[in-house]
């Protein structure tokens, strides 16, 4: 793969050492922090936060992809997400930060590049919207493949597997021909195996054990292990934010595994939990 790509100004030289993509979602009803950032002020404190931290990427998300969501229209989507993108990138100490946008929609996704964001994050890995592939081809940025079947709303009844590694290589493999085709550049591709999206507690497992198998697609990988049920199952533990130890051995196996970027909400915490892990795993001084 492309070992260097160079987004807003900001150099991720893969292999190098993990990248942290930080969450902030701007939504009523996401599964661990809903409600807390919805205001615009609320969202660009926390971004700043994150930064501090020593964030690489924040994603920002207008509509919830937890089991069971109710989607949200074009309208209210964008009324979440533009106002904090245009916010940050007005905020003197915190403008230089990638963003990346995280949605199924192409008109979101190229409203979102257009005030500000760097990145499209696709949970649906191009599926929900037929136009996304085209849209991103036409914006030149890099875009995040990510594994789903169904919807959030259908996702969790849709888990039979016979080989859950290599069905979702074969779905990247197939969704990846579909890219290039439309014109997306293969550098600009990173891919997302959807940890907790229509996988049950034990897949999830598996996923993170076999991660070093999704070398065979030569592409970053990026993995979202934060505060996830299959990490609650395994500590009774119902409550999201009190997960952050258990996150934080999913997210140094999944570094072991090859993981290029992790998504978390506890950004300062798995700041220290991959600079370790890079130098257990990476032979970093």
């Amino acid at each position: 793969m492309s070992k260097l790509l160079t987004i807003r100004g900001k150099s991720f030289d893969w292999g190098s050492r993990t990248y942290l993509m930080g969450v902030l979602n701007v939504t009523p009803d996401s599964f661990s922090d809903g409600g807390q950032f919805q205001t615009v002020n609320a969202a660009v404190d926390r971004a700043a936060k994150m930064v501090i931290s020593g964030v690489d990427i924040i994603d920002i998300g207008g509509e919830s992809t937890k089991p069971g969501a109710i989607p949200v229209d074009v309208v209210t989507e964008l009324a979440r997400v533009i106002p904090v993108i245009r916010a940050i990138r007005q905020h003197l100490e915190i403008r230089d930060i990638p963003i990346s946008i995280d949605t199924t929609k192409s008109v979101v996704a190229q409203a979102a590049i257009e005030s500000g964001a760097d990145i499209v994050n696709d949970v649906s890995g191009g599926e929900a919207d037929s136009q996304m592939f085209a849209t991103v081809a036409e914006l030149d940025v890099p875009y995040i493949m990510m594994h789903m079947r169904g919807t959030p709303m259908t996702m969790q009844q849709m888990t039979d597997y016979r080989d859950v590694v290599g069905e979702i290589i074969a779905f990247f493999e197939t969704q990846i021909d579909r890219a290039i085709k439309c014109g997306i550049d293969r550098s600009q591709i990173i891919i997302d195996p959807g940890i907790g999206f229509s996988k049950t507690s034990d897949q999830n497992i598996a996923l993170i054990r076999q991660l070093d198998k999704f070398q065979i697609l030569d592409l970053p990988l990026l993995v979202g292990v934060s505060r996830k049920s299959f990490i609650g199952r395994i500590l009774n533990q119902p409550d999201p934010e009190q997960r952050l130890w258990g996150t934080a051995v999913a997210c140094c196996a999944s570094i072991a595994g090859g993981a290029d970027i992790l998504r978390v909400h506890d950004v300062a915490e798995m700041v220290d939990v991959s600079r370790v892990a890079d130098v257990m795993f990476r032979n970093r001084d």
